[in-house]
């Protein structure tokens, strides 16, 4: 695979897209060490300079790896943060559905584990979310607030830190149910009912209510489409 050569636009931005493409493609496997910079020049017909910096940023985000003395090296082949942009750029269909399947299985394992400390986060976000009244922008902070505990009480550190990571994707879908009248919005008492379920470590029930709270909403848009 040849480097499409760079012609126009921001360079740097255009050598970072570039290179972040190649390496998703698979031009360069993870440990594969990548050209010396002017190598990468020529074949991006742009300055090492411009490279040198589009290979520092590749760096910061954790695509790449440099190693004194022995030159750079793939480390992962995804950029976290244009992931995020392309979960941002998503359908909201494709983000309730992640957001579903994220946060009944947190449902069930906290239900399973949770503490009593877990027990009072929760119950003081959604006693703030019952509060909050007429303000839409309240109510989803605590709505947030009380699905970020909820995870967290699954005491599962890869899964509290993937909904972190889906966080935006997962506030932009409350925002969306909210404030788009033709869903259906989950009551305050929808989330009451999923927060007993848990307090009596009902792990199938607590699993069915984090599902259904959601699902009204993932069937309305599928009409829409159908």
């Amino acid at each position: 695979m040849q480097l499409a050569r760079i012609t126009k636009g921001s360079l740097v931005e255009t050598a970072i897209e570039s290179l972040r493409h190649a390496i998703e493609q698979g031009h360069w496997a993870i440990g594969d060490r990548l050209p010396v910079e002017a190598d990468l020049s020529e074949s991006l017909g742009i300055s090492r300079n411009t490279v040198r910096e589009a290979v520092r940023v590749l760096v910061h985000v954790g695509m790449l790896e440099t190693r004194q003395g022995d030159g750079t090296y793939v480390r992962a082949t995804r950029d976290a943060g244009e992931t995020l942009r392309r979960i941002a750029r998503s359908q909201l269909r494709d983000k309730l559905e992640v957001r579903i399947m994220l946060e009944t299985e947190a449902a069930r394992l906290a239900a399973k584990r949770r503490d009593t400390k877990d027990m009072e986060r929760m119950t003081l976000a959604l006693d703030k979310r019952g509060q909050a009244g007429d303000s839409i922008k309240e109510r989803i902070r605590h709505d947030q607030d009380f699905h970020a505990a909820l995870v967290a009480a699954s005491h599962n550190p890869a899964l509290t830190e993937l909904y972190d990571y889906f966080a935006h994707a997962v506030a932009l879908t409350i925002e969306q149910t909210e404030l788009d009248s033709e869903l259906p919005e989950p009551s305050q008492e929808d989330h009451e009912l999923l927060l007993a379920a848990i307090r009596r470590q009902d792990q199938a029930k607590a699993e069915t209510l984090a599902k259904s709270l959601l699902q009204p909403s993932l069937d309305a848009l599928a009409g829409r489409l159908s």
